[in-house]
């Protein structure tokens, strides 16, 4: 004796009319009530940048602008100084971008592939450290770009003071880990009786397997610099060099209103447009390190 899946309406109920008519209004009214609570937000920070000052801080409050203005956009384009900033946030997440990708899946494949001395063990300290509060390590991280060690030069307000500190992401390379994990030894093998050598495995054959996993490491390394208020502000204090979101905290305080909202409008259009263009490989991303049953 076989039992169906138990689900909250009955298959019996579900094939009659009314249960049917029930079930599609509930699901339509959940789904309509999901998406307003999370687009809301948005429509009122796209629309509060097109009214005027007293419009934004009238109560109650204006669903439409009265008036429509594009000045708030333009205005904030120009003295903020935007392009600027973008361009900073961009060259510091491509950076931390390559040289996360290059290291941790150096590192993962090595631990996952090469066996190593005491790899369990280097793998365990790696994933201590995702216990330890992103907080308590601001201080040393600081003082190990103010006076780098051996060399004796500092980092700061250099894009390598957000790159190199940003190798060190236990969560991609574990992640990077799993996956390697459970790629076939066949194909492997293969390769191996073929004559490639490790590093021409990693190249031609583990690299080429590895797209999903690797677009997922690739947008959590670009999110997280872009996001990132702290650090940057720490190490960045020459104001022509810090990246947008230290930018528009510094260039606030002069600033009307309507402009600061429209500077936020288009300082998140880039993580917008990369969550809609890669949001399969961000949902991939929940059982792309996970064990296979």
């Amino acid at each position: 004796m076989t039992t169906g899946t138990r689900t909250l309406i009955s298959p019996a109920t579900l094939a009659r009319p009314r249960g049917k008519a029930l079930y599609w209004t509930v699901f339509t009214a959940v789904v309509v009530l999901f998406a307003l609570a999370f687009l809301f937000p948005v429509y009122w920070m796209a629309t509060g940048a097109l009214k005027s000052p007293d419009e934004v801080a009238r109560t109650p409050p204006t669903l439409l602008p009265e008036h429509w203005r594009l000045s708030g956009y333009t205005d904030a384009w120009d003295l903020m100084e935007l392009p600027r900033h973008l361009g900073n946030t961009l060259v510091q997440a491509a950076g931390a971008w390559a040289f996360q990708l290059v290291f941790c899946t150096a590192a993962a494949y090595s631990l996952s592939k090469l066996k190593p001395a005491f790899g369990k063990v280097v793998l365990g300290g790696i994933l201590a450290t995702l216990m330890v509060p992103a907080q308590a390590l601001v201080v040393p991280k600081y003082l190990t770009v103010a006076d780098l060690p051996l060399i004796h030069t500092s980092l700061l307000n250099d894009p390598l003071a957000i790159w190199l500190p940003a190798v060190a992401n236990a969560f991609n390379l574990y992640l990077l880990k799993r996956f390697f994990d459970q790629l076939p030894r066949d194909v492997l093998e293969a390769a191996e009786i073929d004559g490639a050598g490790k590093l021409r495995i990693l190249w031609s054959v583990v690299l080429p397997m590895s797209r999903p996993v690797l677009g997922v490491v690739s947008i959590f390394a670009l999110v997280a610099v872009w996001q990132d208020f702290l650090w940057p502000l720490m190490v960045f204090s020459d104001t022509g060099k810090q990246p947008i979101s230290v930018a528009l905290v510094q260039l606030s305080q002069n600033i009307q209103l309507t402009v600061l909202i429209a500077a936020m409008v288009i300082a998140s259009i880039p993580m917008v447009a990369l969550f809609l263009v890669f949001q399969r490989h961000i949902i991939a991303g929940i059982s792309a390190g996970s064990t296979k049953g």
